[in-house]
């Protein structure tokens, strides 16, 4: 049978590729295939505790087993020339997306907002000048964009049933990004406006833990993939 095996982040780096098709024999797990490439690239060993596994954009653990045609990812922690047109979910008046246009917050909260509505919070993910003092020239950002989309609309809808709110917007930002410029906006809107800044705060602070987005950071005198933490809960290889 055969796989689709996908790399992201410092892990594309590593192995020097993006994807590649491969054979497996029946029968095979997420194990087999980590460590087919791990005895390639002894590094992946070492970087195994804070891997992450998926298996057709789903978190998956190294048990889990492969069929034919399956699509496997491994992702590195996430980190906190294509088409323009957003990749979008709405769903019950909530809004998620993903796109390499500026974030428009104005438009977004105007398709969000009803009668009922006493509160928008709204909270932007900018790009600074630095990281701890070293001057940062500008961002890329990249994803495994299906997972990912699913993931902002999974986290949006589980919010919105959680708080005593109205409606939920999650929009990230891909590609290059310049000083200033926004990367990520979560808005909530609300009758009242505790809810809708709980609500804001949850979930920035969730989308940085699950959702596969990772950055490179550009400086001056080289560039870093900037590591972050999966969520507690996410399914590490190692």
């Amino acid at each position: 049978m055969r796989a689709r095996v996908l790399f992201f982040g410092m892990l594309k780096d590593l192995v020097g590729r993006p994807a590649e098709e491969i054979d497996l024999p029946e029968g095979a797990d997420l194990a087999s295939v980590f460590e087919r490439y791990a005895a390639r690239f002894p590094r992946l060993r070492e970087l195994a505790p804070s891997i992450v596994a998926a298996r057709n954009q789903e978190f998956a653990t190294l048990a889990t087993r492969l069929a034919d045609g399956d699509e496997v990812a491994f992702l590195p922690p996430v980190s906190g020339g294509s088409d323009p047109d957003p990749m979008e979910i709405e769903s019950a008046g909530h809004y998620f997306a993903l796109t390499r246009c500026p974030i428009d917050t104005r438009a977004v909260t105007a398709r969000l907002l009803n009668g009922a509505d006493g509160a928008v919070v709204t909270f932007e993910g900018v790009v600074r000048n630095n990281t701890k003092g070293r001057p940062t020239l500008y961002l890329d950002y990249e994803c495994y964009e299906a997972m990912a989309l699913k993931m902002l609309a999974q986290i949006g809808c589980e919010i919105a049933g959680a708080y005593a709110v109205t409606r939920v917007a999650l929009v990230h930002r891909l590609g290059r990004m310049l000083i200033g410029e926004t990367s990520v906006a979560v808005i909530v809107t609300a009758p009242h406006r505790k809810a809708a800044f709980d609500a804001a705060l949850e979930g920035i602070n969730r989308l940085k833990k699950v959702v596969p987005i990772w950055k490179k950071e550009r400086f001056v005198d080289g560039e870093v993939w900037v590591e972050g933490e999966w969520d507690r809960n996410a399914p590490v290889v190692g």
